[in-house]
C-alpha cells in the first residue's frame, strides 16, 4: 500500500502543479486503438461518481495494475459484480493507470483477468484538484472505493476481502 502511495504522489507531484505545462492527452490515440475503452478527463468522470439511478446502488474501485493491493482485491469487485449485478448493482473501475501505459499494461491486464465490470481509464493529471472533488477524506491512496445510492454515499480508502466489501454493500440495499 505504501508503494502505491508513494507512486501516486510523485505522479501528483510531477504532473498536479504543472499549471503552464499541459501534457498531450493520448485520449485520442487510446479511443481509437481501444473503442470499446472510455478514457476521460475528471469532468467526464464525473457523471460515474453521481449517477442517478434511484433504484441502483453503484460501488466505484480506484485502482491501477500497478498497484498490488488493488490488483490483489480486485476479484472482490468482479464476484461483487457478477452476484449482485440483478439487484441494481453496478460496479465500475476507474483504472488510473498512466496513459502511456494503456496499450502496454492496462489492456492486457483487462484482457488476461476478463473484468466483466465496467473499466474506465481517467486521464486528468491535475490530481490536486480532481481527488478533493471524490471526497474530501481522500488523500489520493489507492485503492480507494466510493459505494452510493439516492440515500446515502460512503468514502473508503481502504483495500477490501470479498466478504468486507459485501457487508459495506448489503447496508446500501437494505
Amino acid at each position: 500500500m505504501k508503494g502505491c502511495i508513494v507512486l501516486l504522489m510523485l505522479a501528483s507531484m510531477c504532473f498536479g502543479n504543472m499549471t503552464d505545462f499541459k501534457p498531450r492527452s493520448v485520449k485520442d490515440q487510446v479511443v481509437a486503438v481501444f473503442p470499446d475503452l472510455k478514457v476521460l478527463d475528471f469532468d467526464g468522470l464525473e457523471a460515474y461518481l453521481n449517477k442517478k439511478d434511484k433504484r441502483k446502488t453503484y460501488v466505484v474501485n480506484f485502482w491501477a495494475t500497478w498497484c498490488a493491493p488493488c490488483v490483489k482485491e480486485l476479484p472482490s469487485f468482479e464476484e461483487l459484480n457478477a452476484r449482485y449485478k440483478d439487484q441494481n448493482v453496478e460496479v465500475i473501475l476507474i483504472s488510473l493507470d498512466f496513459p502511456k501505459q494503456i496499450e502496454t499494461k492496462l489492456k492486457p491486464f483487462l484482457k488476461k483477468n476478463a473484468l466483466k465490470s465496467e473499466v474506465v481509464v481517467l486521464d486528468d493529471v491535475d490530481s490536486n484538484t480532481w481527488i478533493p472533488k471524490v471526497s474530501k477524506a481522500w488523500s489520493g491512496a489507492i485503492p480507494a472505493t466510493i459505494i452510493y445510492n439516492q440515500q446515502k454515499k460512503e468514502f473508503y480508502e481502504r483495500s477490501f476481502t470479498y466478504s468486507e466489501l459485501e457487508i459495506e454493500l448489503k447496508q446500501f440495499i437494505k
